[in-house]
């Protein structure tokens, strides 16, 4: 039986051409799978085949689990408390191992798992290719397609199989078999049948590497591409950034007369690019990113991380662009959210927040208009505000005494323990889904409850209107939580809704019962 085990190791070495170590390590499993059949259960076995002399002993194992963990898998675990019994020292994650009779092997069982062990024997040698090609670190993929399948081109490179998805194509491109083709390393699909290595030519990460083979001063790191955002086949933007003054970077990328975004372009079908210059500054980054639309005036928000940017009238088509492409892809491209409008979108905008603040003011402050007035023009916003910012920063207001400011702080302190009192009144009896919503506090969980909506179905039935009545809030504040509830619309059904947002309210609302009905 042992020289029947040597002779088929040596024997399916030479054939596979694979090391001897794969064949044992394959055949071991082969083995141990045979001997699980013997049992009930998902038993876990472990086989172990001398090198030497070709004799295998067979074991029963047992994970050792922490004792509040509990058992997942009673078969193949047992309690840290419990395997003590049997070995002192033992500890969480070693093994509990009893030696168990092993199966007959013969020829009729080598000819059985022959086809078994040679699978983990292809496995094997896959995941050595895999191996091997990872290890080169190289993040772009040149091959050529060696054939279709189902729309996806299986790109053929040296020794590896990869498929490029055809979601992951660019738009229009015409791949056909033998045709040479370029993409980005997407991910590794380990557990995929097929090629494992899944490619992209859509990704903003394949235009950065296109730009690193062309410009050499991106190797040298006297250039660095900080991000880059598309609109695959048709418009792209990246950003660049040096530190050395004597480099330009918008000029290096670009190159003579075009030369290296010319190549980058005709690798992508044509598609424009648009490269700016970063900006550790905020907002001087997204003027770049929305070029070649002129800016007015720009505020920036830190905590909703967003801008509202100011364009002339004849800037505002340039700045949003086809289809919202430009103001979309500078979006992408500097992380923040972009908000373009008028001179006179932006006026409106401020004098209705303006009104709002007061109208907090007025009514939590019991203070008159030409105080609020006041204090919103020296820019406060909020309750917390005027209650804990350092107080040298109101006695700068001109207007203001020492006792006036006191008088203030202490009011915007009563009237946030009021609202917190209230606020937890209104948490009874909630449901903890409405509670925990992301981008919901308690605060806002707890005027919710005040005005009797405790439940998300009740959530759910509001009104944009209604619900920013309730918490005092900007309808876009309302739209903005209650989309995080209803994350699952797919775009085809928004698609079908009505920007307004009344129409979206009772489109959401009868997908909320619709949800419902189907529990």
């Amino acid at each position: 039986m042992s020289r029947e085990i040597l002779l088929l190791v040596d024997a399916l070495a030479r054939e596979k051409n694979v090391d001897k170590e794969v064949v044992f390590g394959a055949l071991e499993q082969a083995l141990a799978q045979a001997t699980k059949k013997r049992y009930e259960g998902e038993v876990d076995i472990r086989v172990s085949i001398d090198r030497e002399t070709g004799e295998f002993e067979s074991f029963r194992r047992w994970h050792v689990v922490p004792d509040e963990a509990g058992l997942q898998l009673p078969d193949q675990e047992v309690l840290l408390f419990e395997a003590k019994e049997q070995i002192d020292d033992i500890e969480v994650d070693d093994y509990i191992e009893e030696p168990i009779e092993s199966v007959e092997f013969g020829r009729r069982f080598a000819q059985d798992t022959k086809q078994v062990v040679l699978q983990r024997i292809r496995d094997a040698e896959r995941e050595q290719i895999l191996a091997d090609f990872l290890a080169r670190g190289d993040a772009l993929v040149t091959g050529t397609i060696k054939r279709m399948e189902r729309g996806d081109a299986i790109v053929e490179s040296g020794k590896i199989e990869a498929r490029l998805p055809r979601d992951q194509m660019i738009p229009k491109e015409n791949l056909r078999i033998g045709d040479r083709v370029r993409a980005y390393i997407l991910r590794i699909d380990r557990n995929a049948r097929g090629p494992q290595v899944i490619l992209s030519r859509t990704a903003p990460e394949f235009i950065m590497k296109l730009f690193e083979l062309e410009v050499p001063e991106i190797e040298q790191d006297l250039l660095q591409i900080k991000s880059a955002a598309r609109d695959s086949g048709v418009r792209a933007k990246i950003a660049v950034y040096t530190s050395d003054k004597r480099i330009d970077p918008i000029g290096t990328c670009v190159g003579m007369r075009g030369s290296r975004v010319q190549s980058v372009t005709g690798e992508l079908g044509g598609e424009r690019v648009d490269i700016v210059l970063w900006s550790e500054d905020p907002a001087q980054f997204v003027i770049g990113a929305l070029a070649p639309a002129n800016v007015s005036s720009i505020v920036v928000d830190e905590e909703k991380h967003a801008m509202d940017v100011v364009v002339d009238e004849e800037n505002l088509a340039i700045a949003i662009g086809r289809g919202g492409q430009n103001v979309r892809l500078a979006s992408e491209l500097t992380g923040w959210q972009i908000n373009i409008m008028t001179a006179e979108e932006s006026a409106d905008k401020v004098a209705s927040e303006t009104a709002a603040i007061r109208a907090l003011f007025i009514d939590k402050l019991d203070v008159d208009e030409e105080v609020a007035d006041i204090l919103a023009q020296e820019g406060f916003s909020t309750l917390e505000e005027i209650a804990y910012v350092p107080i040298q920063e109101m006695l700068e207001i001109a207007a203001f005494d020492e006792d006036t400011v006191n008088e203030l702080r202490n009011r915007a302190r009563d009237a946030l323990v009021t609202e917190a009192i209230a606020s937890e009144e209104g948490l009874e009896g909630m449901d903890e889904a409405l509670v925990n919503l992301e981008g919901m506090d308690r605060i806002l969980a707890g005027k919710l409850g005040l005005a009797g909506v405790k439940t998300l179905e009740q959530f759910g039935n509001l009104a944009y209107d209604e619900f920013g009545a309730i918490l005092a809030l900007s309808t876009d504040r309302a739209r903005q939580l209650i989309e995080e509830q209803f994350k699952d619309v797919t775009d085809d059904e928004m698609r079908l809704i009505d920007a307004k947002y009344d129409d979206r309210a009772k489109a959401l609302q009868a997908r909320v019962w619709n949800l419902a009905e189907s529990k």
